[in-house]
C-alpha cells in the first residue's frame, strides 16, 4: 500500500511540475498602449487613451518577453458603448521578446464611431492584457 501511495504522490508531483513548466513558457505582455502611430523602431507615437472625432485608425502597441518562437496571439477589438465585438485578428510573435503593434483600421472614408472601446491580447482564449480607449464625439 505504501508503494502505491508513493507512486501516486510521485505521479501527482510530476504532473503538477509539467503544468507549471507549461505555464512558465507562456508569453508575458509587459506593456500595452494605444497610439496614433508607430515609428520605424516599432515604438508608439502619440500615446493616448482619447482619440479625436474622425479617427479612422488606432494602433495597439505592446512589448513582451518569455514567448516561444511563433507564438499565436489574438487581438480582440470590442466596442464597449454598444456591446459589440468589432474584430478578432490573429498574428504571430516571431521571437522570445520584443515590441510590436497591430491596428484597427476603418475602410476608406469611414471613421470609428464615438464611444468607448477595449482591445485585448489573448492566447488560447485567455486574456493576457487589455487596454480601454475612447473616441470623442466632438
Amino acid at each position: 500500500m505504501a508503494k502505491k501511495l508513493f507512486i501516486l504522490c510521485l505521479t501527482a508531483m510530476l504532473l503538477s511540475s509539467c503544468a507549471a513548466s507549461k505555464d512558465n513558457n507562456k508569453i508575458h505582455i509587459l506593456d500595452i498602449k494605444t497610439a496614433t502611430g508607430i515609428d520605424d523602431k516599432y515604438m508608439p507615437i502619440g500615446v493616448t487613451k482619447v482619440f479625436p472625432a474622425g479617427t479612422s485608425r488606432v494602433f495597439l502597441w505592446f512589448s513582451w518577453n518569455n514567448a516561444q518562437k511563433d507564438t499565436k496571439i489574438v487581438a480582440r477589438w470590442y466596442y464597449v458603448t454598444d456591446d459589440i465585438p468589432v474584430l478578432d485578428y490573429t498574428f504571430v510573435v516571431p521571437r522570445k521578446q520584443g515590441t510590436g503593434s497591430v491596428s484597427l483600421l476603418m475602410p476608406e472614408g469611414k471613421t470609428l464611431p464615438p464611444g468607448f472601446y477595449r482591445a485585448t491580447l489573448e492566447m488560447e482564449d485567455k486574456p493576457l492584457k487589455s487596454v480601454t480607449f475612447k473616441v470623442s464625439d466632438k
